[in-house]
């Protein structure tokens, strides 16, 4: 037989498209020749799948070798292929069976002695094919590297197969005994609950406090505004440990994407995402982009929080692009050769100072920016911006007496408790976070009593509020009414949303 055909899978996004590779052996003057759209990565195989067959003790043929990695049009990227070309040149030169190849799918990179080095993305290519053949009665089977089996068996619907080297792929089709037969992998159970920092830490700050809890309950963003040394950061960085516990499906989709940048350890299966990018960064970096699209950091933290510390000093032009994102939950990258769609349901919670020394307000009295400087400071952030944000709170400076007290905070355990239950109310209620409510369902959902709705217009007349920013605060105060319980929003619930929505100029 001079000819076999195997499948395989390229990377597109979040998508997982097919690869048929075809192998074809002819006489004439001895040639490896790949085609099908191949990138670097991909022709530079040649070179690793020949050594990785000699030094395997396999015969490479002194014949013309052509290789087509069909569609032709799709990009193909990474070593990903290395696997199944040569299993395609052992199977065309009759060196093994090929009656049950094409039962499975493979994927891994070749080192020259013939071991298989993971793969970038396992999870994600096992989680898009079962996503795309949810109603196919048969079930997907992947031979892949041994590192990559932990991750890829985490969608049970997938048979995933690890192997070690190419000599033992080659012996589970050879079939010279049930102990050469390929495993089938397990995903490891996971039974505790990840471990974050603890809100206990934090010494003071319970108004801080108390508005994360909000914004957690109801998938809210969050801006704290505050001098150096009180506490923004430390206050971020236990902010996913008060999240709702996270679902089998949303951990699925946060450790795909994960997994396309080799960036998802099994270890961190069901913990909540936290992305802290400098300040520094580039708008490619924070929605992702490249001549072969690779999720940013807004992907990246999907499922999880979005940090951005000292968010006036980034580039106006980077914060920018968070605006479609924190309304439609995703991200589309277009090139001109292909497009990739990417989900970014993420929380932003981000931290500035109120002026450029950081101390305006401050009881120090060491501020001295002028008026224009603070507002040209304050301008950096973008009214529209500013807008999508649910809460803006003060973290004041504590007293010196406060700091030098044992620090006897409320324990994220119960904070997390409380948040649970507001959730699954929602989950029970509407079937989704509050803050992911329609206008349609906000009028279905969030109807505020008479002294509430009130207690609204006069706040809509005194601060010109806009009509997102009017929905933001009825979304904020149904998840207040959760939290405490309440059916109805009061006026109460109100008075504290309108409390967490205060400008930037007024503080």
């Amino acid at each position: 037989m001079s000819l076999a055909v195997l499948k395989s899978r390229a990377l597109n996004g979040m998508n997982a498209p097919q690869v048929t590779v075809e192998v074809h052996l002819a006489n004439g003057l001895p040639a490896f020749t790949i085609v099908g759209l191949p990138e670097t990565e991909v022709k530079e195989s040649k070179d690793r799948v020949r050594a990785a067959l000699q030094n395997a003790r396999f015969d490479f043929p002194a014949k013309r070798i052509t290789v087509n990695l069909a569609p032709a049009d799709l990009p193909k990227e990474s070593g990903r292929f290395d696997l199944p070309i040569a299993l395609g040149i052992l199977a065309a030169s009759g060196q093994i069976p090929a009656d049950a190849l094409d039962q499975y799918e493979f994927a891994g990179e070749l080192s020259l002695s013939g071991e298989l080095r993971p793969i970038r993305g396992a999870l994600a290519m096992t989680f898009a094919i079962c996503k795309s053949q949810q109603h196919s009665k048969q079930e997907p089977a992947f031979i892949l590297p041994r590192a990559n089996a932990d991750e890829a068996a985490l969608v049970s619907e997938a048979a995933i197969y690890p192997a070690d080297s190419l000599l033992q792929v080659c012996a589970h089709f050879a079939a010279l005994g049930n102990d050469s037969k390929l495993a089938r992998h397990r995903a490891h159970s996971q039974v505790q609950r990840p471990r974050y920092a603890d809100f206990a830490e934090v010494k003071g700050q319970l108004q801080a406090k108390r508005a994360l809890e909000v914004a957690a309950a109801g998938s809210h963003s969050v801006i704290m505004v505050g001098p150096p040394g009180t506490g923004k950061s430390m206050l971020a960085a236990r902010f996913p440990g008060i999240l709702p516990t996270m679902t089998d499906q949303e951990a699925l989709e946060s450790a795909a994407v994960l997994s396309l940048t080799s960036g998802f350890a099994i270890e961190r299966w069901k913990a909540r995402p936290y992305r802290s990018p400098h300040h520094t960064a580039s708008a490619v970096a924070l929605v992702g982009g490249g001549g072969t699209p690779r999720p940013g950091e807004i992907s990246l933290a999907h499922r999880g929080v979005l940090f951005l510390d000292e968010l006036p000093e980034f580039d106006r032009k980077v914060l920018e692009v968070l605006r479609e994102p924190l309304e439609s939950g995703h991200i589309t990258i277009s090139r001109a050769a292909r497009q990739a769609d990417f989900p970014a349901s993420f929380q932003l919670i981000a931290a500035m100072n109120p002026c450029p020394c950081g101390y305006f307000g401050h009881s120090n009295g060491k501020c001295r920016c002028t008026p224009d400087n603070i507002a040209r400071y304050q301008d950096r952030i973008s009214g529209p911006l500013l807008d999508r944000i649910d809460l803006q709170i003060q973290v004041g400076a504590l007293p010196h007496a406060d700091l030098l007290k044992q620090a006897d905070g409320e324990a994220s355990q119960d904070i997390h408790a409380r948040v649970e239950a507001a959730f699954a109310h929602q989950q029970q209620r509407q079937g989704k976070a509050n803050n992911l409510l329609s206008t349609t369902e906000i009028d279905e959902y969030c109807r505020p009593d008479s002294s509430a709705e009130q207690l609204l217009r006069n706040a809509m007349n005194k601060f010109s509020w806009s009509a997102r920013a009017y929905h933001r605060v009825l979304k904020v105060a149904r998840t207040i009414a959760d939290l405490a319980g309440a059916g109805q929003i009061t006026a109460a619930h109100v008075a504290e949303a309108i409390q967490y929505r205060r400008a930037l100029k007024e503080y």
